[in-house]
């Protein structure tokens, strides 16, 4: 570890110089010697560290999904060339150059913090060994042997022996004790980490082995962690521990906010929006047009969580639009379908279907309005003395559309006379 420290020494003066602005601010505060004043002090590095890699986080994000949506086609090149590495190979780079994806690009975050990880180390290592090292002179170096974490010098490490460790005003117990709390926190937060975005924000209609790699990972990482981490110092641990919150604080923000398509995480979020859409009907902020964007744009290739949120507006008269907005949707207007088609609005006024009439109900319908009809006419528009007898009716011509009662076999007021040939 001393070896491969001394080959990042060139950023040890920096890292140095920012270790001791932090210290001048923490130390008018809490005091110059005390371990709040150092511990922060490597707390707030990390955060200006981490803060200067968020671009790289955002690639990192973008780079982990490509390869998670190139995952079945490089599952088909290995399958396809399994007995020709090379020639795997070759069909690897040329898919990753295709759709413009760098397997790397996943491990720049990573790649970039190594240097100040084994910078600070490195300066770490000076303190202990009494040693000035950066811009660190030798009061700041006999403040730094003083300041204490809970009892533990941030020199000191787990697997000191106890002369090192008396030399730097501790007792053996006080270092174990909190370098063993530490290096769980550190595993447990590295895991947990790894665990929630395994079980969230994974695509999981895409079974690959590189979802195998990663569960197997996500054990394998803490292990790493506890067994590198006796090794390391007080403030190495503080400086590991920091990171590992903030990354875990900054992957739940991801996953809350901008899940990865076809996630648990993905049907979540779709859940609030639908419920937030439909309050208020319009989008609250430019990520979530984004993701509502791209939905429309996918059309048919929609995952099922995806369906639900358009069939969730359309059901509360709402149509998403191309450029991210929603709208509200009139008895006119077209919404997007489930199958990425249009089709009319739920909102619009269906026909209704007149009801079935029963043979009965047709013949007897028109005889009413026939019959009845004209009579009650007749009977409130006319005096009564002018009615003329049923008698004096002249017979209706055969074909002019109705049919009386007594045409359609039946007898007004008696019962029915059965049907005989009759003769003239």
């Amino acid at each position: 570890m001393d070896t491969i420290a001394s080959l990042f020494s060139f950023i040890t003066t920096p890292v140095s110089w920012v270790i001791v602005q932090f210290h001048t601010v923490y130390g008018a505060i809490f005091g110059p010697d005390t371990g709040w004043a150092w511990g922060l002090s490597i707390v707030s590095l990390v955060i200006l560290i981490r803060i200067c890699l968020i671009p790289l986080f955002v690639k990192q994000i973008k780079a982990t999904r490509a390869m998670q949506t190139l995952q079945p086609e490089m599952k088909k090149i290995q399958e396809r060339y399994k007995n020709d590495k090379q020639r795997q190979s070759e069909e690897m780079m040329k898919l990753y150059k295709e759709s413009g994806t760098n397997p790397l690009s996943s491990c720049l975050p990573i790649l970039a913090q190594s240097p100040f990880f084994f910078a600070l180390y490195h300066v770490l290592n000076g303190i202990a060994s009494g040693q000035t090292i950066g811009v660190i002179n030798a009061s700041l170096l006999e403040s730094a042997r003083k300041a204490h974490i809970f009892g533990a010098p941030l020199a000191a490490k787990f697997k000191d022996s106890a002369s090192t460790i008396e030399a730097l005003g501790a007792s053996v117990t006080d270092v174990r004790v909190v370098t063993v709390v530490m290096i769980v926190m550190m595993s447990a937060s590295q895991f947990y980490t790894q665990r929630q975005l395994m079980t969230k924000n994974v695509d999981t209609t895409v079974k690959t082995p590189f979802m195998q790699q990663q569960k197997m990972l996500m054990y394998v990482f803490p292990i790493m962690f506890a067994v590198f981490g006796i090794n390391f110092p007080v403030g190495v641990l503080i400086y590991w521990l920091t990171t590992n919150v903030w990354t875990m604080g900054q992957q739940m923000y991801v996953i809350h906010n901008n899940p990865t398509p076809g996630s648990k995480a993905q049907a979540a979020y779709l859940e609030r929006l639908t419920k937030h859409v439909t309050q208020h009907g319009k989008i609250r902020r430019r990520s979530e047009k984004t993701i509502v964007k791209a939905i429309v744009a996918k059309g048919r290739d929609r995952n099922e969580s995806e369906r639900k949120f358009i069939n969730g507006l359309t059901k509360a008269g709402l149509a998403a639009q191309a450029d991210g907005t929603v709208v509200k949707s009139e008895s006119q207007a077209l919404a997007q379908a489930e199958d990425g088609t249009t089709t009319a609005t739920a909102t619009a006024v269906r026909r209704q279907q007149p009801k079935r009439q029963s043979k009965a109900q047709r013949q007897s319908g028109p005889t009413k309005q026939a019959d009845e009809g004209p009579s009650l006419e007749k009977a409130t528009d006319e005096p009564q003395d002018d009615v003329k007898p049923a008698a004096a009716k002249q017979p209706q011509k055969p074909g002019s559309g109705t049919r009386s009662k007594a045409q359609s076999g039946q007898r007004k007021g008696g019962p029915q006379r059965p049907k005989s040939p009759s003769k003239k």
